[in-house]
């Protein structure tokens, strides 16, 4: 969905480099610099409005959180949350999610999420789709050993299609949550979308898996 321009967006980003960075390559191998402590880092991709990965630095202090969007105005709203709450172990980064790897090094991320990811749902869509086979092998290039990988959708369409991507690319699946909020899983962080769908009823879709690592050729 496209949001609203905020008038001043571009210059309010550009105000704060201590908090988002419009490139990040200059920190490739070198993102624990940003933070006031060196601790596990864990990234999202497509953070919307960041209500997520606020909460998720808020809650976990001892995690360095990165919220990664490419809509200017999805991520000033994350800005406008990080100017109030001065999170030291939050981060923000403006580029696009299949490029990630001119932004961090090999085994530099602990931990990715993808939260109401758009669906594409047309077939010839399908390259777009983050759960599509070379976004899960960028985020594994990325990714330490035995890193994971945490899914949310309300969308069923695009939760069986990522089980079976993330199956066939030779992930482990951990868990799997068919309908979250029914569910004894505590410690849920809610995303925008998430609070609004579930509101009405929609079951929320929800899967952890793991990267193996590739078998050389």
């Amino acid at each position: 969905m496209r949001l609203r321009n905020k008038p001043g967006a571009k210059e309010t980003i550009l105000s704060y480099p201590e908090y988002i960075l419009t490139d990040g390559s200059d920190f490739k191998g070198k993102w624990q610099e940003r933070f006031s402590k060196v601790q596990p880092i864990h990234i999202e991709v497509g953070s919307g409005k960041g209500q997520f990965i606020v909460e998720m630095a808020k809650a976990h202090p001892d995690i360095n959180y990165i919220g990664i969007e490419m809509q200017t105005n999805a991520i000033i709203s994350i800005l406008e949350k990080q100017l109030i709450e001065t999170l030291p172990n939050l981060q923000l980064l403006l580029v696009d999610g299949a490029d990630l790897t001119d932004y961090f090094a090999d085994g530099e991320v602990d931990q990715v999420y993808l939260n109401f990811s758009d669906p594409w749902p047309k077939t010839r869509h399908e390259k777009r789709r983050l759960t599509f086979e070379s976004f899960l092998a960028t985020y594994e290039a990325i990714a330490k050993p035995k890193a994971e990988l945490h899914f949310k959708t309300d969308n069923q369409g695009l939760f069986e299609y990522s089980l079976a991507s993330v199956t066939w690319y030779g992930m482990t699946i951990k868990k799997v949550w068919l309908d979250l909020h029914n569910s004894n899983y505590e410690g849920n962080i809610m995303t925008e979308y998430e609070e609004k769908f579930s509101s009405k009823g929609q079951p929320i879709y929800r899967l952890e898996a793991i990267f193996n690592g590739k078998e050389a050729v």
